[in-house]
């Protein structure tokens, strides 16, 4: 048995070092790196059984990266459309995204946000101050989304700055991290950081990205029992993915696996369309299938409801009935948005 890496693969060399890909597959691979970062932690790395396996396969890079379809975008999910300060996306009138850093400790293959995350770290000063003057002047604000990159990479002096300066809002009555963190760097959840966030005014909510039950190791599950025995809420949110979850099996496994650690699964995201990310998409009637499957074999507490973040900016919409209608021929589908709105959204060719 191969010992544990002690330190992120960051590179195709490292990967190759691994046995996670192989010769052959280093001229696309380089190619690939040149646009979208590479970081597998340690512990990511020891959660990988095989290179094919569903681990392997959200966090190893593939030649079908590559290829970009014609419907794939830069912003997928339209955060710069709603963007009145750097850093800042105010898309619906109660809440907003801060996105307080670029860094990540691992990058996802199919991230909506590949093209920027990892640039730059934390959001310089001039940005923030004018990002939190904003939120200061908006009133109709009540709850701050920290992400990024993962607002849990911050150093803590650096957390607790931007908390002390959020928490001087009055009208903030929550905080919300989106965070890989305690699934795969589960070493940073310390008691001091745990004491840092349950001690903020505004109520701190951490929602958990994590889309498959081999992710959830030992000592993620160890991180993420800190979080809730400390009384900080816990959340998780899934992307499907062709390959990694795509079947009743793999959710019905996470979903368990998430209630078990009393994480409340939230939401399971359909795939955006970031670039190079086609392989992972499934159609909606798949997902639609497969949540379908889920009902009656587990407990509502542990079904997610199942989104939509419709392209261009429009917001984020349940995939269901009162929201998703077949379109005008196969794959083909007219989609609601919050405020009634009807978009076109096309399948990916199969």
């Amino acid at each position: 048995m191969t010992a544990p890496v002690k330190t992120a693969l960051t590179s195709p060399e490292d990967l190759l070092t691994e046995g996670l890909v192989t010769a052959d597959q280093m001229p696309a691979l380089a190619q690939v790196a040149q646009d979208f970062r590479i970081r597998v932690t340690p512990v990511m790395r020891a959660a990988i059984a095989t290179p094919a396996d569903p681990v392997a396969a959200q966090f190893v890079p593939t030649a079908a990266e590559l290829i970009t379809r014609p419907e794939e975008r830069a912003d997928p999910i339209g955060d710069a459309v709603h963007s009145p300060a750097p850093g800042l996306t105010h898309r619906y009138p109660d809440r907003a995204i801060l996105h307080i850093t670029k860094t990540c400790h691992v990058y996802c293959r199919f991230c909506f946000r590949r093209e920027t995350v990892g640039e730059t770290g934390p959001l310089p000063e001039a940005d923030l101050a004018q990002a939190l003057a904003y939120i200061a002047a908006t009133p109709a604000l009540r709850e701050i989304i920290l992400t990024g990159g993962d607002p849990l990479t911050l150093s803590p002096r650096r957390l607790e700055e931007v908390l002390t300066r959020l928490s001087a809002i009055p009208h903030l009555t929550t905080l919300r991290f989106h965070s890989r963190v305690p699934v795969v760097a589960p070493e940073r959840i310390t008691p001091a950081l745990v004491d840092l966030l349950r001690a903020q005014r505004p109520a701190v909510w951490v929602v958990v990205h994590t889309n498959h039950a081999q992710e959830l190791t030992a000592p993620a599950r160890a991180a993420l029992a800190l979080l809730v025995d400390a009384g900080v809420p816990m959340l998780s949110q899934s992307v499907l993915l062709k390959g990694v979850n795509d079947s009743h099996e793999a959710l019905r496994d996470l979903f368990r696996a998430l209630q078990d650690c009393r994480v409340k699964p939230y939401y399971l995201h359909h795939c955006d369309l970031a670039p190079g990310t086609g392989h992972f998409r499934t159609s909606i009637a798949a997902g639609r299938a497969l949540m379908a499957g889920l009902r009656g074999h587990l407990s509502g507490a542990a079904i997610p409801t199942y989104v939509l973040d419709i392209p261009g900016g429009f917001g984020k919409v349940p995939i269901t009935a009162d929201h998703v209608a077949p379109g005008a021929g196969p794959g083909l589908w007219r989609v609601t948005d919050w405020q009634g709105g009807v978009h076109d959204y096309a399948d990916p060719e199969s």
